[in-house]
């Protein structure tokens, strides 16, 4: 680990400013300390953050939810509102890292956290995402883990968080304070496709502070679920995964939200997939007929072409799960 400088923020303006001058955010620290750890990030000065009162569970004017970015994972699966109004997201974060991680990561860092990718994590291997211009030594590699979706020939790293797949579906809004003052990016636009620039993750400007997520009033009643198929049953990450809300009346399909996670160089949102159940009445084909586009426009590699089956029967499975509740 290479020395830094390490601040504690008392309030936003006060952390803004110290990332501002090119400070590095802290909160849990679940990820960031690892990547300190194996010299793959190098920060000068680490801003404490883990004081800042950004810990809301707020319902919006409109009945949405807002949860500030420094709720913990736990925190916000267990609440009463997030339960009972976006099951999909306690799921997600339930089937995350181990009990004593979710007690300490927070909302804000998990989607901010960066991939579990085996070559970015060796600085002896090459990785664009880490040092630009060096290859893509996963492309070429042990590829099992990596993406089908959204990758580019300079990058196949999957994004890890799950409950960013849940985000992805439910269309959530992200806060942020800056320099420049506040504003609200679409989550689906927050998360940056690797493309030429994979070392450019996310649409954050310099500075800029998460803080809270806002979840948007959708149409009732949702039934919501999220589905994860992974090697081992506990701590690890998705081979596939599977964030399904579906608006059901009068027996029909009024609105479909898919996204999937495990298969994407970010959280991937399954249009094809609504598309093809929007205005239709639920049935075991149809839940077949549908995932049947999930893994549209896939780019497997060598080792992960079991990802572009495993991917429609996880969309299928979750699709049945959910309209069986609906």
């Amino acid at each position: 680990m290479h020395p830094f400088t390490y601040t504690q923020a008392n309030d936003a303006r006060e952390a803004v400013g110290a990332g501002r001058r090119g400070g590095r955010y802290i909160a849990g620290g679940t990820t960031l300390v690892d990547l300190m750890r194996e010299t793959v990030e190098r920060p000068d000065t680490l801003v404490d953050i883990s004081r800042l009162p950004l810990r809301e569970f707020n319902v919006t004017k409109r009945g949405g939810l807002r949860i500030g970015a420094l709720v913990t994972m736990s925190e916000a699966a267990a609440h009463s509102k997030v339960r009972s109004l976006f099951p999909v997201v306690s799921e997600a974060l339930e089937l995350s890292a181990s009990a004593q991680l979710r007690n300490m990561a927070t909302i804000g860092g998990n989607i901010m956290q960066r991939t579990r990718c085996t070559y970015f994590r060796d600085v002896t291997a090459d990785c664009n995402k880490r040092e630009p211009g060096s290859g893509c030594a996963a492309r070429g590699g042990v590829n099992r883990a990596h993406a089908i979706l959204g990758t580019s020939e300079s990058c196949v790293a999957t994004h890890p968080s799950d409950v960013a797949v849940a985000f992805a579906a439910l269309d959530a809004q992200v806060h942020l304070l800056g320099p420049d003052g506040e504003r609200t990016v679409p989550f689906l636009d927050l998360l940056l496709r690797p493309g030429n620039t994979p070392n450019r993750e996310h649409a954050l400007r310099h500075g800029e502070l998460i803080t809270a997520v806002e979840l948007p009033a959708l149409p009732r009643p949702l039934k919501s679920g999220y589905l994860k198929v992974r090697d081992r049953q506990s701590y690890e990450f998705a081979l596939t995964s599977a964030a399904v809300a579906l608006n059901v009346s009068g027996g029909v399909i009024r609105e479909a939200r898919v996204a999937a996670g495990g298969v994407g160089t970010v959280p991937w949102r399954l249009r094809a997939v609504e598309r093809a159940l929007a205005g239709e009445r639920p049935s075991d084909r149809l839940w077949s007929e549908a995932a049947a586009g999930s893994a549209e426009g896939a780019r497997p590699l060598k080792h992960n072409r079991f990802k572009v089956d495993l991917l429609r029967r996880t969309v299928e499975r979750q699709l049945r799960t959910v309209g069986d509740m609906a």
